[in-house]
């Protein structure tokens, strides 16, 4: 039997990432493994936050990670969803074309969706029609079939009640690591646990707990908080599933767009509004000694890259409703702006930047360092890539 304060891994994070990578773990004939989580149950950051959407995979080139895992992570996360009678609602997904001057963002988009392998067809107006009744489009859209919602939650619950059933995986909750320590051991809040791997799955303290191990220095988190609109309960059938605009492929933010949620709800957004700490949901909080450093990074961040600058400047106005429902009424047919509501959540991405160049890392970046593994820039769509990504970030860090 295991001790208390020993194990074989520690893994540091019981989000999304944290939990299939032990999942993984176990399948591959791991035991004794233990996950922290500093606050009091699962959901409380990204992985509880996010908009439910399982991404098809259409928007990433086909070198990067992200192509590489979201278009497997969907069929994963789908099976499991069947597999455990958990809501998933196959809606798909429109991209539109606000003006002409974006059907080249639309052809760009079927290019990398069919080098990466992820179904997608471009359709007129009359086909959109089909799809999303109300949706507008400028002569083009792309339809992505393989596009789903489903309810974050019931996924990180039904995941942590399938490790504790296993025997070999145990969740200390309450639980923050602190510092490592000596011969294979880390501080935590509540003692000193012995290890002899280690996985960073911290999300948006992935970088710090990187930093303390000699790794990734030139890494940093600059948070970005995503807060939502949404639709009156009397619109919602102006939307069956997803519609979004092209987005611009310079950054990784996706633009104003809708989304049905399995919980029918129709959300608008989300903002992509610097933030002012890592866990920085409402106004006040979140702020921290942190803070400072962060306003800088923004600061040398809007005035060395332009094309932050401009994302920045138009961010900050979806403060505003009516921005928000000026972007968005290009998007949809019949929408009034007293059909638009504050919504009820908000979630920070964890965006990583390298300080050296004064850019923003677009992909995820795994890094080993001898018996430590750490997971930077598990953003979107880190959700739906989870179970694929899982599997290549634990092959040749564990024997099998």
């Amino acid at each position: 039997m295991p001790k208390h304060n020993e194990c074989q891994i520690l893994i540091t994070g019981a989000g999304i990432t944290g939990l299939t990578i032990a999942r993984e773990l176990i399948s591959r004939g791991e035991e004794d493994i233990l996950i922290i989580e500093k606050e009091a149950g699962l959901g409380f950051h990204a992985s509880g936050r996010n908009s439910g959407v399982l991404h098809a995979g259409i928007y990433y080139t086909p070198d990067t990670l992200k192509a590489r895992f979201c278009i497997e992570g969907n069929r994963l996360m789908k099976e499991y969803c069947l597999e455990k009678g958990m809501t998933l609602k196959q809606t798909g997904k429109v991209i539109v074309a606000k003006n002409d001057s974006e059907i080249p963002g639309i052809y760009e988009l079927k290019r990398r969706a069919d080098l990466s392998g992820a179904k997608s067809v471009i359709v007129d107006e009359q086909e959109l029609s089909g799809i999303e009744p109300y949706a507008t489009t400028c002569e083009k859209a792309l339809f992505s079939p393989n596009t789903a919602v489903f309810k974050p939650m019931e996924i990180l619950n039904a995941l942590a009640s399938d490790l504790a059933g296993s025997k070999k995986v145990r969740v200390y909750y309450n639980t923050a690591f602190i510092k490592p320590g000596r011969n294979h051991t880390a501080l935590t809040s509540t003692g000193l646990i012995h290890f002899k791997k280690f996985i960073n799955a911290a999300g948006a303290y992935a970088d710090k707990i990187a930093h303390q191990f000699g790794v990734a220095k030139e890494y940093a988190i600059l948070p970005f908080k995503g807060t939502y609109k949404r639709l009156d309960r009397q619109k919602k059938f102006l939307v069956n599933g997803n519609i979004y605009p092209v987005p611009d492929l310079r950054n990784p933010f996706l633009g104003v767009h809708f989304t049905h949620t399995a919980d029918d709800w129709v959300y608008i957004g989300p903002t992509a509004i610097p933030a002012f700490g890592r866990e920085n949901y409402r106004i006040l909080d979140g702020w921290d000694a942190e803070t400072l450093l962060i306003l800088y990074r923004d600061a040398l961040m809007f005035l060395k890259d332009p094309v932050f600058r401009y994302s920045a400047v138009e961010e900050i106005k979806k403060y505003s409703s009516r921005f928000v429902f000026s972007e968005a009424k290009k998007l949809l047919k019949g929408l009034e702006l007293k059909d638009v509501e504050d919504g009820d959540k908000s979630g920070i991405r964890a965006q990583l930047i390298n300080r050296e160049t004064g850019k923003l890392a677009m992909d995820f970046l795994l890094i080993q360092e001898g018996d430590s593994l750490h997971i930077l820039n598990a953003v979107s769509p880190a959700f739906t890539s989870s179970m694929a990504f899982a599997r290549y970030a634990v092959s040749g860090f564990v024997t099998a």
